[in-house]
C-alpha cells in the first residue's frame, strides 16, 4: 500500500505588532496606576522599550489623547491626564447619565455572543475578588463595563464611556490598594452581585431592571469613591 505523506509546513510566525503592544501597555500602566495623574510620559524611554521610531509613538500619543488617557500641549511633553477636585465632580456628574444609558441600550440590542463575553470577563472579576487580587480587580471591572458599553451599540455613548472608565479604574485602584476590610470586602460582594444582576437584566432584555441595577451600582461606587475625593474630617478634641 502506497504512503501519502503529508507536506509538512512550519507554524506560520505573525509579525508582532509594537505599535498595538505599546498601545496596550500605556493603557494598563495608566489605569492601575504605575503612571500617575500628571506624570510625564517620556517618549524616547518608550522608543528605546518597545523598539519603536518616534513617528509610531507620537502617533499613539494623539491617539491616547483623543480617548482621555494623556494631555497633549504644543511644545510640551505628553502628561498623564489628571485628576484634579474639578474633574472629578464632573466625573459625578456624567457617570450616572452615561453608566446607566448604556446599560439600558445594552438589554436592548446585546447579541447572546456579547453576553457570553461579558459572563466571561465577570468569572474573572470574581475570581479577583477571591484571590484579593486589585489589579486583576480594577482591570477587569473596567473590561465589564466596557463591554456593555460595546453592546450599547451606540457611537455617540462610547467614547463618554471610555472616558469615564479611565477615572474610574484610578478611583479604583486608589481606594482598594489599602488593605481590605471587612466591609469593604462587603462591598466588593455587592458589586459582584450587582454585576450579575445587570447581566439577568441585560439577558432578559429588560431595560428598566438594567437601568435601576446599573444605578444601584453606581452608588455603591460614588459612595467609596467619594471618600477619597472627599474624605471625612478627623474629629479633634479641643482643649483650652
Amino acid at each position: 500500500m502506497a504512503t501519502i505523506e503529508r507536506d509538512q509546513q512550519a507554524p506560520v510566525v505573525l509579525p508582532i505588532d509594537r505599535k498595538a503592544v505599546l498601545g496596550e501597555a500605556l493603557r494598563r500602566r495608566i489605569l492601575n496606576m504605575e503612571l500617575t495623574p500628571g506624570a510625564v510620559v517620556d517618549e524616547q524611554a518608550l522608543c528605546d522599550e518597545f523598539g519603536l521610531s518616534r513617528p509610531p509613538v507620537r502617533e499613539l500619543m494623539r491617539q491616547l489623547a483623543a480617548e482621555g488617557y494623556i494631555d497633549l500641549e504644543a511644545n510640551r511633553a505628553a502628561r498623564v491626564s489628571s485628576m484634579s477636585h474639578e474633574s472629578l465632580r464632573s466625573f459625578f456628574l456624567a457617570a450616572p447619565l452615561i453608566y446607566i444609558a448604556t446599560t439600558q441600550l445594552a438589554a436592548v440590542h446585546a447579541s447572546s455572543s456579547e453576553i457570553a463575553k461579558l459572563k466571561r470577563i465577570q468569572a474573572f472579576f470574581r475570581t479577583a475578588i477571591e484571590e484579593k487580587d486589585v489589579e486583576k480587580r480594577v482591570l477587569f471591572n473596567d473590561k465589564f463595563h466596557l463591554q456593555i458599553g460595546r453592546m450599547a451599540h451606540n457611537a455617540y455613548l462610547m467614547p463618554s464611556l471610555q472616558r469615564l472608565l479611565i477615572d474610574h479604574a484610578r478611583l479604583g485602584k486608589i481606594f482598594y490598594r489599602h488593605p481590605t476590610t471587612v466591609d469593604m470586602q462587603e462591598d466588593l460582594e455587592l458589586a459582584a452581585q450587582q454585576h450579575d444582576d445587570m447581566i439577568s437584566a441585560i439577558e432578559n432584555h429588560d431595560p428598566v431592571v438594567a437601568g435601576e441595577t446599573a444605578r444601584a451600582h453606581l452608588e455603591l461606587s460614588r459612595r467609596r469613591m467619594s471618600e477619597y475625593a472627599a474624605p471625612e474630617g478627623l474629629v479633634v478634641a479641643l482643649t483650652f
